[in-house]
């Protein structure tokens, strides 16, 4: 247990649960998955590559899992289940969230560029509805945390008013980029025409993990509170 000192009282951390070790097994174990379909099934990952267009393809998947839901998730996990200085948890909070959304806007570029590539229109699926919603609304969520709650703009009122709002908005965000990447993997699965094979297979293990690492983290961010 953790103890720091604010003001004239000590508040005590629950260090972090077992639960975030698990999330953070999850998180790597899905990383290595989507590696290993990426790299060894589908050619491998190349943003200027003007000859395999799948390649430019091929970074979407990858930078959306590993850029956004996996730095997402890092994100939630520092600030709750992380024992270190408040000011310390805020700012490790706000970059990872600034890495996710950086990195997230890299992927959907990738998409766009090879349905350009490729002639293929844009933003007609589910996934694509999905997607475009959750990073559209996670860029607001993390302006509105950065104004109200890292920098001293809003009253104390204000902000403790706000705090359950934000929290289970990153909660549903966190799930919503899940969901996206469901049907982004369905969607890929149903184009490919595949059946019973090991590369459908590794996929729809792969969705597991991914679906595995959110439930973990936000059970773990939700069982990481002050004692």
């Amino acid at each position: 247990m953790y103890a720091a000192y604010e003001g004239s009282e000590y508040r005590y951390y629950r260090s972090a649960s077992r639960l975030t070790g698990l999330a953070q097994l999850f998180g790597f174990l899905a990383l290595i998955l989507m590696l290993v379909w990426l790299l060894h099934y589908r050619e491998g990952l190349n943003l200027d590559d003007y000859e395999n267009t799948s390649r430019i393809f091929n970074v979407h998947p990858f930078l959306m899992y590993f850029g956004f839901i996996f730095f997402a998730g890092q994100a939630m996990m520092a600030y709750k289940t992380v024992m270190a200085a408040r000011d310390v948890q805020k700012f490790t909070h706000m970059l990872f969230h600034v890495i996710a959304i950086c990195l997230g806007i890299v992927g959907i570029h990738a998409v766009f560029k090879f349905h350009d590539r490729e002639n293929i229109g844009n933003m007609y699926s589910l996934h694509s509805w999905i997607g475009i919603a959750t990073i559209s609304l996670y860029i607001l969520q993390w302006v509105i945390g950065l104004v109200v709650f890292l920098f001293p703009y809003a009253s104390q009122e204000a902000r403790l008013r706000l705090a359950p709002w934000h929290i289970t908005g990153g909660r549903a965000l966190l799930y919503m980029a899940i969901c996206a990447a469901e049907t982004g993997l369905m969607q890929k699965a149903t184009f490919l025409n595949m059946k019973f094979t090991r590369e459908s297979t590794l996929i729809n293990v792969l969705g597991i993990v991914i679906l595995l690492f959110g439930i973990s983290v936000d059970i773990s961010v939700a069982l990481s509170r002050y004692v």
